[in-house]
């Protein structure tokens, strides 16, 4: 998934504390913090990693038995996270702005996947971390409020952007006129302009900004920074960068849509279709009035990012029907419309990096394992690629499973026994398309009247 090639099943211990009547209370926890004073507690360290695209990050994290917060282990050798700083043991706090300590760790993993080729990363060295989580310090307040810059789309009135630019050569401030359409569109007045339209300022001209501006027609696309901001990149060493922007000021949105099957199905048709430099997407139309497409906000033409909190970039059209299937009565999808999906592509990004933390579409074809605190021996497990069309998962001390070529095939290893039905769940989960091809022979249309019908895995037309 870009940290790391390989999942290791290795299981770390730490420091836990043990009550012995015997010896008194002795945490190793406590004591550490006693140990480290608020003027000797380290900082958090900011990392901006960017890497090519057949490179990967070069770390692994990993959530661990008895232990708090997400784990960098496995730094490679001279990979770009040694490269930058990153050490073994360290605690990630942030991910491109967004505190990820309290969140769920497989929504973080799949959060840093979702960044592509440049993520940010703020860290806290192990030994702090454990001490300021004994001294009931709130991890949050260590870092800086908000160190995103804002994204921001403006349309033009009978009077301008209303923003003036000054300044010399890559240094650009813009005054927002009160009220204006820049202001309605999130831009602060005083901010730092860093792209127009997708691309870096940095060596333009005070002339060459106004020629752009004047080609941009009657909208353009601003990346800025407050002065706190854009002083945090600085001190930091770091570029800002529209992939690390703040986009709630955008009106572009993807929408997640959920929907309860019918009688007479969901109501919609999933056609596969090309967009944009060649790319392949899946697209719905057709859409039948008073059914549950409808009903749940689906539009024609809309395209198709996730099925049921999985990414489905990557993935062709008989896989996503399949997505789509493995549940039988109900399925959330999350869509986006044409216009905002010509946004996206405008500035060269995915609108799946900029979910919030705790959406559910965050992932890229990573299959959703459960792990349930009663399992004996199930305590962790790590997702990572394993060449082209196949992942490797590894759950500490119990279970292997091996998944190759876009799930068409599954293997389990057992360390320790598990009980029949774990085994079925994650196999199903695992490989959802297998496993409900494994429970219904029949076709893949969700329209009542094709039900009969098996689909051919060449058609790029399904009904819903």
């Amino acid at each position: 998934w870009g940290c790391s090639n390989v999942a290791s099943p290795t299981l770390y211990h730490c420091r836990k504390f043990e009550f012995n009547p015997k010896d008194g209370i002795d945490n190793p926890a406590l004591s550490l913090a006693e140990d480290i004073d608020g003027e000797t507690m380290g900082e958090p360290r900011f990392y901006l990693l960017s890497k090519g695209s057949t490179e990967t990050f070069g770390f692994s994290l990993h959530e661990e038995l008895g232990c708090q917060g997400h784990i960098i282990r496995q730094v490679e050798l001279g990979g770009l996270a040694q490269r930058r700083g990153l050490q073994d043991g360290d605690r990630l706090l942030q991910v491109n702005g967004h505190f990820v300590d309290h969140i769920e760790h497989r929504r973080v993993v799949q959060k840093i996947k979702a960044s592509g080729n440049q993520v940010l990363l703020a860290v806290l060295d192990g030994d702090s971390y454990e001490a300021a989580k004994a001294l009931g310090r709130d991890l949050s307040q260590m870092l800086p409020a908000d160190i995103r810059p804002r994204l921001c789309h403006i349309t033009r009135d009978k009077s301008g952007f209303g923003f003036s630019v000054s300044g010399v050569k890559g240094t650009f401030q813009l005054s927002v006129r009160q009220d204006g359409p820049a202001e309605r569109a999130g831009v602060p007045s005083g901010s730092w302009l860093l792209e127009l339209n997708g691309h870096s300022v940095r060596n333009c001209s005070h002339t060459q900004l106004a020629r752009k501006l004047k080609q941009s027609g009657s909208k353009v696309t601003l990346l800025v920074a407050s002065s706190p901001v854009e002083e945090f990149y600085r001190l930091h060493g770091l570029q800002a960068t529209a992939a690390l922007a703040d986009t709630s000021w955008l009106p572009f949105k993807a929408r997640e849509l959920h929907m309860v099957k019918g009688a007479a199905g969901y109501g919609f048709l999933l056609k596969e279709d090309d967009y944009g430099s060649g790319e392949v997407g899946q697209f719905l139309w057709d859409i039948d009035a008073g059914l549950p497409a409808e009903q749940a906000g689906m539009k024609e033409g809309d395209r198709v990012l996730a099925v049921n909190g999985e990414s489905i970039e990557g993935l062709d059209h008989q896989e996503t029907v399949l997505r789509i299937r493995a549940h039988k009565e109900q399925v959330t999808l999350l869509v986006i419309d044409p216009a905002s999906d010509a946004f996206y592509r405008s500035i060269g990004l995915s609108p799946l990096l900029f979910l919030d933390g705790g959406d559910p579409a965050l992932g890229s074809c990573t299959p959703s394992l459960p792990s349930p605190s009663d399992s004996p021996g199930f305590h962790h497990i790590d997702v990572g690629p394993k060449g082209p069309g196949s992942w490797l998962m590894a759950a500490a001390n119990s279970i292997t499973i091996t998944q190759v070529n876009h799930f068409h095939h599954a293997a389990l290893s057992l360390a320790s026994p598990l009980p029949c039905a774990l085994c079925d769940e994650l196999l199903a989960q695992l490989c959802p398309c297998r496993a409900h091809a494994e429970r219904s022979r029949g076709g893949c249309a969700m329209r009542s009247n094709s039900l009969e019908h098996p689909a051919s895995s060449q058609d790029p037309t399904q009904h819903c």
